[in-house]
């Protein structure tokens, strides 16, 4: 019985090992491990769900970082199709620890909607 309750615990954790860096953390570094071990991501502000979103975007692989706004439609200005769309949505999901809907995630093309609906669910839980 114990064995079948740490293998199901076990699937649903997560652990990530942080190799410490040689050189100082810079700033952006330092909030990412706060983030990393921050249970309350439900209290955040809005100026932090825009930057955070922004970051997330600005990261994924196909787009270029300078095109980058609160505003930027994902197909239309950076080119993205509906798969990177989908990893673009998961990536926000792991970012913010939030689950998003299938349905709400479909519609999700823009850094607006994708900032309105992350910080209207984390305040309401």
């Amino acid at each position: 019985m114990a064995s079948a309750l740490r293998s199901s615990i076990l699937r649903h954790v997560r652990l990530s090992v942080h190799r410490r860096p040689s050189s100082p953390l810079t700033i952006q570094q330092r909030i990412s491990a706060v983030r990393s071990f921050s249970s309350h991501d439900d209290h955040i502000d809005r100026d932090e769900v825009v930057t955070r979103v922004l970051d997330v975007i600005k990261s994924f692989s196909k787009v270029d970082p300078s095109k980058v706004t609160p505003d930027v439609h994902f197909q239309k200005d950076l080119g993205l199709d509906s798969l990177d769309n989908v990893e673009l949505v998961m990536a926000l999901e792991e970012e913010f620890k939030l689950e998003i809907p299938d349905k709400e995630a479909d519609k999700m093309d823009s850094s607006h909607l994708a900032i309105e609906y992350i910080h209207q669910h984390l305040m309401t839980g």
